[in-house]
């Protein structure tokens, strides 16, 4: 019997895809989601790394060729509080973010954290 891909495997399978700069900053995207918030999961859907927290997605990595998406899946209740937040719709807002740009780490942060207890 086959043994199923991890989710680890698949994450690491799917950011070797990535070119020198995506990589980088969808990496550096990963580690400050974990710290803000270690207690999600991650998983790829879509081809995206998507964070869950007890099986609901709660934000997700989406790299494009020119830019990186940080989504944020409950980012309608966000965006009084989070200006910088594109995106309409029913749920969805995202933080795009171009590699070689500064990342507002204190801001990525903030949104982390401020998406986590929205979901609380």
């Amino acid at each position: 019997m086959r043994s199923p891909v991890r989710p680890a495997a698949l994450i690491q399978a799917h950011l070797d895809t990535l070119e020198a700069p995506q990589r980088e900053l969808v990496e550096a995207l990963q580690k400050l989601v974990l710290a803000g918030a270690p207690t999600l999961s991650q998983t790829l859907q879509w081809g995206n790394i998507v964070f869950q927290r007890h099986g609901r997605n709660a934000i997700g990595i989406a790299a494009h060729r020119e830019h990186v998406h940080l989504q944020f899946f409950n980012g309608q209740a966000l965006a009084v509080q989070f200006s910088v937040l594109e995106g309409r719709g029913r749920g969805l807002r995202f933080l795009k973010l171009r590699p070689g740009q500064p990342l507002d780490d204190e801001l990525v942060g903030n949104l982390v954290r401020a998406s986590i207890e929205e979901l609380d």
